[in-house]
């Protein structure tokens, strides 16, 4: 085998040990929702040219696979809104198919879920997030400002109807939706669905003050304390939640918590823009380049040592804190950026 095959399927271990099996991938920087904590309302969108075509995303997914990623979770923005992603979908099912891929699953805020659940699961995907923070519909509109809560449902429905395992996540938002967790956990429960409750992340410059949205999960854990039986679940997904099982419902609540506590010891993901730049830790401005690489060789051999170079640089944690002094997002770029 030449060295440049071996460094091509050489697996993806950081500086600590960790071996990065898990790669996200916004697909686009657009969403048909304007979500408050999110995105500003009036968002400049990139120009097509900077945006990684269809194949390119493809081609980038495949280096990380032949790399040892063994889960791929699309995201945006909102995923479904790219034009013809379900040909990016069917292009990546043959990891499936081939067995070098476990999972490929997406995060959406269900609004096109009704066209494309089942083609969807006909991919070979399993299992997929919907973004959901309120099931109070004016709520929902003064949260997502453009956002249609029939349509969400409807999707959902569509989702389940077509085989696929729906997990809920909820932004939990101080005196936005925080009476209405409960309700939340009591419904998706109820329609055979997980919730994982998220910390607000000081992610984008938005139009509102975000210190007076954060909501720690440990406050509101005891306030579910008073309630429901919660018991330590050993169940993982991958990613960055933990869970417990709730006694009452039989269900499944999972909690991300970035700011309370930090889970950046097992911290097994990379996440690549839709623009190329594939950023270590969500936490961290530190970035490397993929699309120039890709773009100056037929050969994915230059990718490969971009990629390489990165994981050699991936942080041991992030430095996430809610500024109270200066009231500032700890990082400028939007969560819409980098995908959830």
């Amino acid at each position: 085998m030449n060295i440049h095959h071996k460094q091509m399927h050489a697996q993806m271990i950081d500086p600590f040990g960790r071996h990065v099996t898990y790669l996200r991938v916004s697909v686009t920087d657009r969403c048909d929702f304007r979500c408050v904590y999110c995105m500003a309302e009036n968002m400049t969108f990139l120009p097509k040219r900077d945006i990684l075509t269809l194949e390119e995303l493809d081609r980038v997914c495949s280096a990380f696979i032949s790399k040892g990623v063994r889960k791929l979770r699309i995201t945006g923005g909102e995923p479904l809104v790219r034009k013809d992603i379900m040909t990016l979908f069917r292009g990546l099912s043959r990891h499936l198919e081939s067995g070098a891929l476990d999972e490929l699953t997406v995060t959406t805020n269900g609004s096109q879920l009704g066209r494309y659940a089942q083609g969807l699961y006909d991919c070979g995907i399993r299992r997929i997030n919907v973004s959901l923070d309120t099931l109070n519909p004016d709520r929902f509109r003064q949260i997502t400002r453009w956002g249609d809560p029939d349509k969400v449902m409807a999707g959902i429905a569509a989702a389940q109807a077509a085989g696929l395992k729906v997990k809920i996540n909820m932004v939990a938002l101080k005196g936005v939706n925080e009476h209405e967790i409960e309700d939340m956990l009591l419904w998706c429960h109820g329609q055979g669905m997980d919730l994982t409750l998220i910390e607000t992340m000081p992610l984008g410059d938005i139009d509102g003050d975000r210190t007076d949205q954060y909501l720690p999960l440990s406050l509101v854990r005891a306030r579910l304390r008073e309630r429901f039986t919660l018991e330590e679940s050993p169940y993982r997904t991958g990613g960055p939640a933990r869970y417990v099982t709730v006694r009452e419902t039989g269900g499944r609540l999972g909690f991300i918590t970035p700011m309370t506590h930090n889970f950046c010891e097992s911290c097994n993901r990379v996440r690549l823009t839709c623009t190329g730049t594939l950023f270590m830790c969500l936490g961290q401005e530190d970035a490397v380049d993929l699309r120039a690489p890709m773009r100056a060789s037929e050969s994915d051999e230059l990718l490969c040592q971009a990629i390489d170079t990165a994981i050699a640089r991936k942080p041991k944690g992030h430095d996430f804190i809610i500024d109270r002094r200066h009231k500032k997002p700890a990082l400028g770029r939007h969560m819409s950026v980098t995908g959830g």
